[in-house]
């Protein structure tokens, strides 16, 4: 059966989701996936090397694998011969290599087709037709995801067009004294990147960060902590989403060590505002909200869907109730899911987008 299902995205969500179909039984040639870059860790390769990071703040479960278990700790056991990564792994604290988390996507990419099934192609319109959903005149398909990543990189207004401005996730080196806007886990890599390169760093930040593992609590991984959100009302739903999304990173004495010894040193200082330094990178993260998205946009308008604030307004399996039905199916995944998942811009979070995305496809082939 060709065309059973499309997904609209070739970054890490896409790439996950397709894994997961393909697990779940569907073969290459029944899911096209739109995207511009047959790489699916394109946007992300770009992004980790330009904050220099080293290792992955997801735990266990942080890979592409459609399955928990096994997961990249159990090679690393193999490969080093040690039961060390899987005693990490039995505790949540095992924290693959950005190597071996990209040699992982490349492996996963041949095995499950992913080449067969990707179409280079600019989405610019998902329209609701009989029968499922019309992509750009590209055809029709019942079951479609949306994956389209974030929407673009997060300036403060007051830098958006200054020179000596960069952003975290673009390709930079350090000047001699740098400003880091941000408190979260890019501002916190880059402090240490700077302060490694010999430069004077300053936190520019407008609170404390929270010290975490995860960019969220770990009681929302959880069914209780999960059935809780979904239980609570809209105001509330959007007041939680926009708390738990204030900076953090870990705590621990790889992080606070070095900012000590720089303290001391007279080189590593907090300010509320940028003072003139002659670089700023702006670790502001990325814009959020469908309204930044022109794709989403477009549905929303064309449609009419119910939004509250910046998130379209889902089901708790991702599914976006008015234009899904037995017959059809359109979901979101990533960073625009975040209403049905708080940490839906995670691999965990398009984990759970996909599963239950291949749970409705099945349902629909079996029928």
């Amino acid at each position: 059966m060709a065309n059973a299902c499309a997904i609209v995205g070739g970054g890490l969500a896409g790439f996950v989701a397709h894994a997961t179909l393909r697990k779940g039984g569907l073969e290459p040639a029944e899911i096209a996936v739109f995207g511009t870059d047959p790489d699916p860790a394109a946007v992300w390769r770009v992004r980790a090397a330009s904050i220099r990071q080293v290792r992955m703040r997801s735990e266990s479960d942080g890979h592409c694998a459609p399955a928990s278990f096994p997961g990249l700790a159990v090679r690393a056991a193999f490969r080093r011969r040690s039961p060390v990564p899987l005693a990490q792994t039995l505790a949540d604290r095992f924290h693959p290599t950005v190597a071996e988390f990209l040699e992982h996507v490349a492996e996963l990419r041949v095995e499950t087709g992913w080449d067969e099934s990707f179409r280079r192609a600019r989405v610019e319109r998902v329209r609701g037709v009989e029968g499922g959903f019309e992509i750009d005149g590209r055809g029709v398909f019942p079951h479609v995801l949306l994956a389209p990543g974030h929407p673009g990189l997060a300036y403060p207004d007051e830098l958006e067009r200054e020179r000596r401005a960069v952003h975290a996730y673009e390709p930079h080196d350090y000047a001699d004294e740098v400003e880091v806007v941000g408190a979260g886990m890019a501002a916190a890599t880059e402090w240490l990147n700077a302060l490694a390169a010999g430069a004077t760093v300053t936190s520019v930040r407008r609170r404390e960060p929270e010290r975490r593992p995860l960019n969220l609590p770990r009681e929302l991984f959880t069914r209780r902590g999960l059935a809780a959100y979904h239980g609570a009302a809209p105001p509330e739903r959007a007041a939680f989403i926009r708390r738990y999304g204030a900076p953090s990173y870990p705590a621990g004495r790889t992080w606070d060590e070095p900012l000590e010894r720089a303290a001391r040193e007279g080189r590593f200082r907090v300010a509320a505002a940028p003072n003139g330094a002659a670089q700023v990178i702006c670790a502001t993260g990325f814009k959020r909200g469908f309204r930044h998205d022109p794709l989403l946009a477009r549905l929303v308008a064309e449609h009419g869907l119910p939004t509250v604030e910046d998130w379209i307004v889902l089901a708790p399996d991702s599914t976006v109730p008015a234009l899904t039905d037995g017959d059809r199916t359109l979901a979101l995944a990533g960073a625009p899911a975040q209403w049905s998942f708080p940490a839906a811009d995670t691999l965990m979070g398009a984990k759970y987008a996909a599963r239950r995305f291949l749970r409705r496809v099945q349902a629909w082939r079996t029928r």
